[in-house]
């Protein structure tokens, strides 16, 4: 585990001392979160190519783009919520879920009720009930507000795994799973900047392997686990080299 975590603090390391970030950063930031939308949306059924992301103003129609618009309008609304996470993580899942949905119904903003139906195609693990699910939530906000002696990208990976398995809203839990695994790795200064996109990673590992790692998180073993926090650890190291390839380019003054 030590390895996982001093491998992603090198990795990160390596962006924000690239000279591009001195002069240029907003810039990196913009482009990684274009660019962790675009991973975020793949995992959950929209997998588009960046420049079609680029091109497009319209996320209304068909229901990829309409996946693609929840991806985009999370990745702004996330930045925005850092101060009132650290006070009231419940309260930032709520939000992030109304800003997914986009849409006035009862069951938008608010935990899913006994017996409601979960739109989650990716993910197969047995759903907790309403109990369960009320319960583990309010001891992972407990968690965060309290605080922990685990590294950022440990606790990340937990909130990741946690919102995945608890499926606590009836649709964009995966995507809600994603923007607060970015939360926590930002919100940690491990990523002020938030130009390390993870949601890049879990994308170019694939969902078969995001399934598999997540399985193991499912299964409560240390084994299980720990193949989880790796996963996460990757995709983390994924989305700064795909951000040194930013950094790259714009030295090159190719983007």
């Amino acid at each position: 585990m030590a390895e996982c975590v001093e491998s992603v603090r090198k990795a990160v390391d390596r962006v924000y001392g690239h000279r591009v970030m001195r002069r240029r950063s907003n810039e990196i930031t913009s482009e990684a979160a274009l660019r962790g939308a675009r991973g975020s949306a793949a995992l959950s059924g929209a997998d588009w190519a960046l420049e079609e992301v680029r091109r497009r103003t319209d996320f209304g129609g068909d229901a990829e783009a309409r996946v693609m618009g929840a991806a985009l309008r999370l990745t702004a609304e996330a930045g925005q919520l850092l101060s009132v996470w650290r006070q009231s993580p419940l309260r930032v899942l709520a939000r992030l879920h109304v800003v997914a949905a986009a849409r006035q119904e009862d069951s938008v903003g608010r935990p899913r009720r006994e017996g409601e139906a979960v739109d989650e195609p990716l993910i197969e693990a047995a759903l907790p009930g309403a109990d369960e699910l009320s319960g583990r939530l309010e001891g992972l906000a407990d968690l965060l507000v309290a605080g922990t002696s685990a590294p950022a990208l440990v606790t990340a990976a937990v909130v990741h795994g946690e919102l995945l398995a608890l499926r606590p809203f009836v649709s964009h839990n995966g995507l809600v799973a994603r923007a607060a695994e970015r939360i926590v790795l930002v919100g940690s200064g491990l990523d002020p900047k938030s130009v390390c996109p993870a949601e890049v990673g879990h994308a170019e590992l694939g969902s078969t392997a995001y399934r598999d790692a997540f399985d193991g998180y499912v299964s409560g073993t240390p084994e299980g686990m720990a193949a989880w926090i790796a996963h996460c650890a990757r995709a983390v190291e994924l989305g700064a080299r795909e951000s040194m390839a930013v950094c790259e380019a714009l030295q090159r003054g190719a983007a």
